[in-house]
């Protein structure tokens, strides 16, 4: 990942979380665990590689953890940790943020 420039606090949460799915996984996860197609289908126009990238990177800053169970076939769960749960404001207010940038675009339609 890449080192911050300005050592800001802003710049070091989009570091981590300003990629186009990172937030948007997060808000998958809130709900609860889910395996790894269960997200797939939640976001369909995501390849394979960047969802194993992303959910990798979200998992070495320990917002995410990643349970593997031993059966046949092996059953992976991807969950929020309790630091990953911090992110739930952020995502309440990018909704909140979105709905109203529709609402804006609707109305200059």
């Amino acid at each position: 990942m890449k080192e911050s420039v300005t050592g800001c606090s802003i710049e070091e949460a989009m570091r981590l979380l300003g990629g186009r799915w990172r937030l948007l996984l997060v808000s998958y996860l809130i709900d609860g665990p889910k395996r790894f197609n269960e997200l797939r289908r939640d976001i369909p126009n995501i390849s394979q590689r960047m969802l194993t990238l992303d959910l990798r990177a979200l998992e070495n800053a320990g917002l995410v953890t990643r349970t593997i169970y031993p059966t046949v076939p092996v059953k992976v769960e991807y969950a929020l940790t309790s630091d990953g749960q911090r992110l739930l404001p952020v995502v309440d207010v990018m909704k909140g943020f979105g709905l109203w940038l529709k609402e804006q675009g609707s109305a200059t339609s």
